[in-house]
């Protein structure tokens, strides 16, 4: 009787059912949260909406109100690319090749300058990480006088390099910056493991730390990239006038289709044609991009 009682005792342990995780319901908060969220994204994309809708719409149904595509044509995006006056297939070559150097420059300095903040000691190390951060922050509008000037008497105005170097002062900092930050947090023993091993410092570097940094790296070139390609505020003034230098964004603040008349709906397709690689971009690398604003986050 009792081994039956032990294997009855048995049989039921082994059939229990498994227990369940109880449902998670939405409270009050959740719901109000959610709807915060729903908020944001709508106020955040329906600019961006509305200029799809524009960039689609017949130019006679410019001012329609409708809320939803209607009256569609391509001939504002045909408007954007033919134009002779504002050669905007012209200025979007002038943004990739403006961006692509920017960039470059930018991460081959920054990544040297980044790792040397992070790894050595030296007096002063605070001031200028701090000056460092200043120089990103520091409005352009203040410098744009003396650029002007200064570009004057050299000649430089209308050429490529009165428009990239200006704009690798302010994307310098900010690689440096975000470089400093993450070469910060990755620990020590990786190089100390290498040099055991008999890597020069150079080979560490090389073989070691820097195929490890690829995520913050990519997503450092990313945010200059981006910050090269929306800038307007130095361009629009240095390349004086010469649309063979002209980036998007100054062809696009050109758009006429006569005297005292402007082209929403052919400024709205030129747009889209400006934005979308972006998000496209964004949305094919948003992963590496999360994983290199949080690759130093955690140590060990």
């Amino acid at each position: 009787m009792t081994a039956v009682a032990h294997g009855s005792t048995a049989v039921e342990a082994g059939t229990e059912a498994p227990t369940t995780a109880p449902k998670r319901r939405f409270s009050p908060g959740d719901i109000g949260t959610l709807a915060v969220i729903a908020l944001i994204i709508f106020w955040c994309l329906a600019p961006f909406y509305w200029m799809a809708v524009l960039a689609f719409r017949d130019t006679a149904f410019t001012f329609d109100t409708t809320p939803w595509f209607n009256h569609l044509t391509l001939e504002n995006f045909r408007y954007a690319f033919n134009t002779t006056d504002n050669k905007f297939g012209r200025s979007l070559f002038n943004s990739l090749l403006i961006g692509a150097v920017v960039t470059a420059l930018a991460m081959t300095i920054g990544v040297f300058a980044g790792y040397a903040m992070a790894r050595l000691s030296f007096r002063g190390k605070g001031l200028i990480l701090a000056a460092i951060l200043g120089a990103s922050m520091f409005p352009g509008v203040a410098i744009l006088t003396p650029l002007f000037q200064l570009f004057a008497g050299w000649g430089w105005l209308g050429t490529y390099p009165a428009l990239i170097l200006p704009q690798i002062s302010f994307s310098l900092p900010l690689a440096v910056y975000t470089l400093t930050s993450f070469f910060s947090d990755m620990p020590w023993e990786l190089e100390q493991a290498a040099r055991v091993d008999g890597a020069t410092p150079g080979q560490a570097f090389r073989l070691v730390i820097f195929p490890l940094a690829a995520p913050a790296l990519f997503t450092t070139a990313i945010l200059v990239f981006l910050a090269s390609w929306n800038e307007f505020l130095l361009s629009s003034v240095l390349s004086n006038g010469n649309y063979k230098v002209e980036p998007s964004t100054v062809a696009l603040a050109k758009f006429t289709a006569g005297p005292h008349v402007v082209p929403y709906t052919q400024t709205m397709a030129a747009g889209i044609v400006v934005t979308v690689p972006l998000v496209i971009v964004v949305l094919l690398f948003q992963r590496r991009i999360v994983s290199g604003l949080t690759a130093g986050g955690v140590k060990g």
